[in-house]
């Protein structure tokens, strides 16, 4: 059976910048399906060219076996979006931005069960600009399942929501699937990605440099370690680089990740550091190998240094 969405050798420049360069995807019907990347790695370029915001320099997308750039209006009537940043009228309530979005549609879904559905009946009539994060969030979800979508494409879901109200996003989510949804997220939360998805790609400088279920890309990492130290003040990065020798080391202020296939050593090695520097431990932490380590590994940043693990 074709996959219910394929991506074939998308591409897309802004100028000189390649924001997307040569991406193949394929999505099986009913997962959920992760897209993972660094800021500026392309994400958000290629979910726009697949739900048509975006028109790509070159690639074929297909949703339900209808080709995007051929047959647009009929494939855009199978996809739900709901954007990492909904911008809606502060003036409009949710039952009208509702009934709005349904005149877009073919087959259309009333207000009434999507309010129920997405627990905003108390606030069917108040205006946009009173609602709180997680009640804008779970409007824009509503939203995206006006048409009754066989696709349903979030971005950055949970972007600066409450603990509470992630969860609650999150189910939601879930429950897409066994409603029999296909589901494509983007996302920066790890964690979430790893509890949620079907399967991950990982995108970085437009390329897709990784792709598997959770459990495979963590059983690529599962001879390695994580080690996460936190000291009193900020260390020198070429010190941390030169103790985490053969690992990536990433540096946010007073705290430092890396991987190491030999964690006694390492050990050994930041405790000699913190006595020649003088810097006061707050926390030290080793951990198994998780999709975070993966992540980190593959996509080593702008603050990353690089070499053999001890």
């Amino acid at each position: 059976m074709p996959a219910h969405v394929s991506i074939r050798d998308l591409s897309k420049r802004y100028g000189a910048a390649k924001a997307v360069d040569h991406v193949n995807l394929e999505i099986e019907r009913g997962e959920i399906f992760g897209l993972l990347g660094p800021n500026g790695a392309g994400k958000t370029t290629t979910l726009e060219c697949l739900v048509g915001l975006r028109e790509p320099d070159q690639g074929e997308i297909s949703i339900g076996g209808l080709d995007l750039r051929r047959q647009p209006a009929a494939a855009k009537q199978k996809i739900g979006v709901a954007p990492q940043f909904p911008s809606l009228p502060g003036r409009i309530t949710p039952r009208e931005a509702l009934q709005l979005f349904g005149s877009f549609y073919l087959n259309a879904s009333g207000p009434g069960p999507l309010l129920t559905r997405f627990e905003l009946t108390a606030q069917a009539d108040r205006l946009v600009e009173t609602l709180s994060g997680g009640q804008r969030q779970r409007l824009s979800l509503a939203l995206a399942f006006v048409n009754q979508p066989e696709l349903v494409v979030l971005d950055e879901p949970t972007s600066g929501l409450d603990p509470q109200a992630r969860r609650e996003i999150r189910d939601e989510i879930a429950r897409m699937k066994l409603a029999g949804h296909t589901v494509l997220v983007s996302t920066h939360e790890l964690a979430e990605a790893e509890q949620l998805c079907d399967r991950i790609a990982i995108l970085d400088h437009g390329r897709v440099i990784a792709t598997g279920t959770p459990r495979e890309l963590v059983a690529q990492a599962m001879a390695r370690q994580a080690v996460t130290l936190v000291t009193a003040r900020p260390l020198d990065p070429a010190l941390l680089a030169r103790l985490a020798v053969g690992a990536v080391v990433t540096l946010d202020g007073d705290t430092a990740r890396w991987e190491t296939a030999n964690a006694v050593a390492t050990l050994a090695g930041i405790a000699a550091l913190l006595a020649e520097q003088r810097v006061g431990l707050v926390d030290l932490q080793v951990r198994p190998a998780s999709l975070e380590s993966v992540f980190l590994r593959l996509t080593a940043g702008q603050t990353s240094a690089e070499a053999p693990s001890p």
